[in-house]
Order: C-alpha cells, then sequence, then structure tokens
C-alpha cells in the first residue's frame, strides 16, 4: 500500500510498485481524462505532470512517484469552473476527436507554468511529442496563448485583490 498525491489529494494505492501511472488513475481512481495510447510513450495522450512537468504516465511506474504531486486534467477545474487552458481549448475548438487533447493540454499547462508568454515555437516544440490527426494545431497554437493570456489577468486580479 501506498500514498499517492493526486490533485491535492492524498489516495491510498494497492498496486504493485512497477504498475505504470496511467493504469492506477484509469482503473483505480477513475481518473479518464489521461488517455492509453500507444503504451510505450510515444504518442502523448496519457501526459499528466507531476511536480510541474509533463509526464508520460503509461511509462512511468508508481514507485517513482512517492512523496509527488499528481495533476491530471480533471485536477485543473471543472465543468462550471474550468482551469484557463481547458477555457481556452473549448473557446478556440481545438479539440476535434479529442483523443490526444486532455495530454496535449497537460503538456501546454506545464509549459506555461514555467513561461508565462511562450513564442509558437516554444508551443510547438513543447507540444512535438504528441501524435494527432484531427489537424486542428493552429487552433491548438491559439488556445495556448489564449490560456497564457487568461492566467495573466488571472494573477493579475490576484495581486491586485491581495494589495487591497
Amino acid at each position: 500500500m501506498m500514498t499517492l498525491k493526486v490533485n491535492g489529494r492524498d489516495r491510498q494505492i494497492d498496486a504493485d510498485p512497477d504498475t505504470p501511472l496511467l493504469y492506477v488513475l484509469r482503473d483505480d481512481l477513475e481518473l479518464n481524462a489521461a488517455k492509453f495510447g500507444c503504451g510505450l510513450g510515444q504518442c502523448g495522450s496519457c501526459t499528466v505532470i507531476v511536480d510541474g512537468k509533463a509526464v508520460l504516465s503509461c511509462v512511468t511506474p508508481l514507485l517513482l512517484l512517492e512523496g509527488k504531486q499528481v495533476t491530471t486534467l480533471e485536477g485543473l477545474g471543472t465543468i462550471e469552473a474550468p482551469a484557463p487552458i481547458q477555457r481556452a481549448f473549448m473557446e478556440e475548438q481545438a479539440a476535434q476527436c479529442g483523443y490526444c487533447i486532455a495530454g496535449m493540454m497537460m503538456r501546454a499547462q506545464a509549459l506555461l507554468q514555467k513561461n508565462s508568454k511562450p513564442t509558437d515555437e516554444q508551443i510547438r516544440a513543447e507540444l512535438e511529442p504528441h501524435l494527432c490527426r484531427c489537424g486542428t494545431h493552429m487552433r491548438i497554437l491559439r488556445a495556448v496563448h489564449r490560456a497564457a493570456a487568461l492566467m495573466q489577468t488571472a494573477d493579475a486580479s490576484a495581486t491586485q485583490g491581495s494589495a487591497r
């Protein structure tokens, strides 16, 4: 039995330490945004954030996660109150089939947490590991830029609110 911190909550996991995180998220915790794509860490559909870094959950064993913070798409926002990255992808209609989008949003979120104003080239480089055949690539770029702006607006509002 191990404790895994997922989306800010401690969760007790009874699984073999070599079990890939993806299986625990989907099968045990019923967090289904991260998708099984290739199972080899080559498509990006299973991407989550671990301690601020984008990680391929299909090839990350539980034993590497003790004491680390795991964030899934479900941990960013809700349908009623989507996170800026979720809101931006919806507003830009960046998803077509939607299979790879959760992983792309998580990788974009990790990028925006370390670089609040990425260039198109930086976004493309960050999202390069993701396989997507839908053809909404320009919408995805716009969505990441929109999310950056939304995050900056939210940060500015929070700063102004605390200065009062």
